[in-house]
């Protein structure tokens, strides 16, 4: 499977439809704390916007929605892989992406059978508090020799600047938050990586 070097990660329909018209391919929602409504609700909106114009759209964690709103993929942390049925997942044609930290973690995910495997965070990130240090881009060239042949997308703390690094040593997919949610202009910074990302595309 060739996934997108420019993977996006937001948190809201709103967001989709501000970015993914600017020819954004790849993109994620991750959502958290809504009731079931409001998330089958922004999953709906995102999903038409993402079909518009042919973006690759992954649900995170809810997989029973995306199940029920008939979506392609869904991406699952560790925690949440614990508690997912993977059956009715497959059965539902899902493909399935998931994080890894360390390499439990990563045997872990494997064992799944996943889509896809994303590694974090790279580098430090302000997203979240994560109870694990920057793995370094060395980390990524060890996980692409144990995750060949599936997509590795690299995240956490990732920025324009630092691209070219986690090409180099085997990412597939590099996944931004914040260097574009908390830009000055996000609509520049998604063309910008849109522009940076297209060698690899």
């Amino acid at each position: 499977m060739k996934f997108d070097p420019f993977y996006l990660i937001v948190d809201s329909a709103e967001w989709i439809e501000r970015l993914v018209p600017l020819g954004v391919r790849l993109v994620q929602l991750r959502i958290k704390d809504l009731p079931e409504t409001d998330l089958r609700n922004e999953i709906r909106r995102a999903k038409a916007v993402c079909t518009d114009h042919g973006c690759q759209l992954i649900v995170n964690d809810y997989w029973r929605l995306a199940i029920e709103e008939g979506c392609d993929f869904v991406h699952l942390g560790q925690e949440d892989l614990a508690d997912a049925d993977l059956g009715a997942i497959r059965a539902a044609g899902l493909r399935l992406g998931l994080s890894t930290h360390d390499e439990v973690e990563l045997q872990a995910a494997l064992d799944a059978k996943p889509d896809y495997v994303a590694l974090g965070p790279i580098y430090p990130t302000i997203l979240k508090q994560m109870k694990w240090a920057p793995q370094g881009l060395a980390r990524i060239s060890a996980w692409r020799a144990r995750v060949r042949p599936l997509p590795l997308v690299a995240i956490g703390g990732l920025n324009i600047e630092r691209i070219d690094g986690v090409f180099d040593h085997g990412a597939d997919s590099a996944a931004v938050v914040t260097d574009i949610t908390l830009n000055a202009d996000p609509e520049g910074r998604t063309l910008a990586w849109i522009a940076r990302t297209a060698p690899w595309r």
